[in-house]
C-alpha cells in the first residue's frame, strides 16, 4: 500500500507556513512544517516521495539552495517555490535549477492547493500538462516577433526600461507590447505570464531563449 503523501512547508514566517499549514489540513493534505531550510535538511535525505513548498528569500539557506540540495541528493520530488513581489528574476532561477512551479505573494488558496495538487499527482497529470504546453506554444506562435524579444526580457527578469534600452525603443511602447502580449497569452499577472514562457522551453538552462 502507498504511504499517504506529505507536503513538505519550509519558511521562517511563522505565521505563512502556519497558515499554509492550516489550509493544506484543511483540504485533507497530510503536512509537516519547517521553519527553516536548515531543519528539513535533517530529515531530506530521507524523503521519498510528496512534494515540497518552500519561501525563496530564507535568511543563511535559501529556496535555492534548497532546490540545488534537492538535485545534488538525485532526490525525485517536485519542489514548489513561494516568491514576494518583484521576485521574478529568483523565481526564473528557481525554475531553471528544478522547481516544479512557483508562487507569487500574494496567492489566493485554490492556487496553492492547485499547485499541491499537480505536484504530488504529476504522474498522472502528464497528459495535461502536455496539452497545456501545447495550448500555451500555439499562443506564442501567434505573437510578433517583437512581443517575444519584449517576452524573452520579462522572462530572464529584466524591467521595462532595460527592455526598452536593449530593443532601442521606449519604456512606454514596450508597455504597449508587454500588455499586448499578456492579451494574446491570456496570462493574468507577470508571474502568471512568466509560468507560461517557462512551461514552454522558452530559456534554457543557460538563460538563453530556446527559441
Amino acid at each position: 500500500m502507498q504511504p499517504e503523501p506529505l507536503v513538505y512547508v519550509i519558511d521562517d514566517d511563522d505565521a505563512v507556513r502556519q497558515s499554509l499549514e492550516f489550509l493544506l489540513k484543511t483540504a485533507k493534505v497530510k503536512v509537516q512544517g519547517f521553519d527553516s531550510a536548515k531543519a528539513f535538511f535533517e530529515i531530506l535525505p530521507q524523503v521519498k516521495s510528496g512534494c515540497i513548498v518552500t519561501d525563496i528569500r530564507m535568511p543563511e539557506i535559501t529556496g535555492i539552495d534548497l532546490l540545488r540540495r534537492v538535485k545534488e541528493l538525485d532526490l525525485d520530488i517536485p519542489v514548489i517555490v513561494i516568491t514576494g513581489h518583484g521576485d521574478i528574476a529568483l523565481a526564473v532561477e528557481a525554475m531553471k535549477v528544478g522547481a516544479a512551479d512557483f508562487l507569487e505573494k500574494p496567492f489566493d488558496d485554490e492556487m496553492i492547493l492547485s499547485s499541491v495538487r499537480a505536484a504530488l499527482n504529476r504522474d498522472a497529470d502528464g497528459a495535461r500538462h502536455k496539452a497545456e504546453r501545447t495550448q500555451i506554444n500555439d499562443k506564442l506562435a501567434a505573437l510578433s516577433n517583437r512581443e517575444h524579444q519584449v517576452l524573452e526580457g520579462l522572462v530572464a527578469g529584466k524591467a521595462n526600461k532595460i527592455i526598452a534600452y536593449d530593443l532601442g525603443i521606449s519604456p512606454r511602447t514596450v508597455e504597449i507590447y508587454r500588455a499586448n502580449l499578456m492579451t494574446k497569452m491570456g496570462a493574468n499577472s507577470l508571474s502568471d505570464l512568466v509560468r507560461m514562457a517557462m512551461t514552454a522551453g522558452i530559456l534554457d538552462t543557460a538563460g538563453k531563449s530556446g527559441r
